[in-house]
């Protein structure tokens, strides 16, 4: 590893200094190592921060194939082809006895097309020690108290950090990456929060011991399975390669609430409890975990969706979950945080190399021109009229490859016009799907 170019922490703290760098991003997740990687490649000092020590738990395990050109990128690849994680090579979905998959090496848009299941808390520390590795400045549980920007857009951002000693010190930095995901820092101290415009809604997850028997289940694939009578209610089962599966429902809060079982003051048996019971009301996912253990109390996550009123400006950039989160269903999470990181790097590089940039034209326009297309998927999931399109019985091939790509992360290839023309053309195709299904 190479020298730590600030100098440590120790002296840092005893001298009352500040510590200068290009760039302090704040989290060390999939964006937070993936924009370190990219940046230090392009000789730039970079300092992370990161409030927790890993590993740590996260949901968002199902990486989708788009992400693995980042981890090309970064120089991860390697270092997440030997680590052992679940081959994946596709999506499956079940509703109501109709089963149906989608195999994202059969897509329109070129790249890779298989990829890894993976528990979050290896995956990221794996990214995280790599980057590291390569010489990447990562400091654990040292927290972000406040940002001053300063008088105009030309000053220099300048944080105040506690350290694991409660400590605090300021680092001062040409530019600031927010990767810190659901902990959203600067939204926060900015006061940059955004009502999503999709409705709230609500999660219960835990890890299992499967063992599941049936010769025919799939842990190539991911597997969402819809509730056989309220089709806005959804389950993930996502297979890991140790033989454990992570397992979810997704509902607006009133049907999660509608199942509580009793157990008083929604605890950790309350949740769990209202689990069992909603995936006992899907007949397919009741018999396949009929012999399934519970390895960790269940968690919830609630009113998940998260939007921002500025993306970005010439002092900071939020990446992935810091700016906006649309809804698991097609695990879009960490491929727009690896997207974000990409493209934030990019502009980044130009503008500390002094070239005019302009964040807005260059980096949130593009980025958010995938992050709608995928927002058109979720809300069409919810409202039933993509369900018509997965479960038509009869998919035209050319076109169920376009929707295969984004399925597969690639909601950025404007060459696929269901990128291009995401609303429409989905629309377009709900209707001869509903018309021939009528017809028939």
């Amino acid at each position: 590893m190479e020298s730590n170019p600030f100098g440590s922490r120790k002296d840092a703290q005893e001298n009352h200094r500040n510590i200068n760098v290009d760039v302090v991003i704040i989290g060390a997740g999939p964006s937070g190592a993936i924009a370190a990687s990219l940046l230090h490649k392009q000789g730039k000092q970079v300092l992370v921060l990161e409030k927790q020590h890993f590993p740590r738990f996260s949901i968002g395990e199902s990486l989708l194939p788009y992400c693995m050109q980042f981890i090309e990128q970064a120089g991860m690849l390697e270092a997440v082809e030997q680590a052992g994680f679940q081959f994946k090579n596709g999506a499956a979905f079940r509703h109501d006895g109709t089963y149906t998959t989608f195999n994202f090496t059969d897509k329109f848009t070129e790249g890779p097309g298989t990829t890894f299941q993976v528990q979050r808390g290896q995956f990221d520390k794996l990214l995280a020690d790599t980057a590291a590795s390569q010489g990447v400045e990562i400091h654990y549980d040292h927290s972000i108290n406040e940002i001053d920007l300063g008088l105009d857009s030309t000053s220099e951002p300048k944080l105040s950090v506690t350290d694991e000693q409660n400590n605090t010190y300021q680092v001062t930095a040409k530019y600031v990456l927010d990767a810190s995901g659901f902990g959203r820092v600067l939204p926060r101290l900015l006061d940059l929060e955004k009502p999503s415009d999709l409705p709230a809604r609500s999660a219960i997850f835990t890890h299992i011991e499967d063992n599941i028997t049936d010769p025919n289940f799939d842990r190539e694939k991911i597997l969402i399975s819809v509730h056989p009578t309220q089709k806005d209610i959804w389950y993930w089962l996502i297979p890991f390669s140790d033989g454990r599966c992570s397992v979810g429902v997704v509902a607006e809060p009133h049907l999660i609430e509608h199942h509580q079982s009793g157990v008083e003051g929604g605890s950790e048996a309350e949740l769990e409890q209202q689990l069992w019971q909603l995936i006992n009301e899907e007949p397919g996912l009741e018999a396949l975990l009929a012999n399934a253990k519970v390895l960790q109390p269940c968690a919830s996550l609630k009113g998940y969706s998260a939007n921002v009123s500025t993306l970005a400006t010439s002092q900071f950039a939020l990446l992935g979950n810091a700016g906006e989160f649309l809804d698991p269903v097609f695990s879009s999470g960490v491929t727009i945080a690896m997207q974000s990181a990409s493209m934030a790097v990019e502009t980044l590089v130009k503008q500390l190399d002094g070239e005019d940039v302009n964040w807005q034209q260059d980096y949130a326009q593009p980025l958010m021109q995938g992050v709608d297309t995928f927002r058109t998927y979720v809300q069409a999931w919810y409202d039933g009229r993509f369900q018509d399109v997965i479960f038509y019985e009869d998919p035209n091939p050319t076109i169920k490859q376009m929707i295969c790509s984004i399925l597969a992360g690639y909601a950025w290839d404007t060459k696929n016009p269901f990128v291009k023309d995401s609303e429409r053309r989905l629309n377009m195709i709900v209707d001869l799907c509903r018309d021939h299904t009528k017809a028939s």
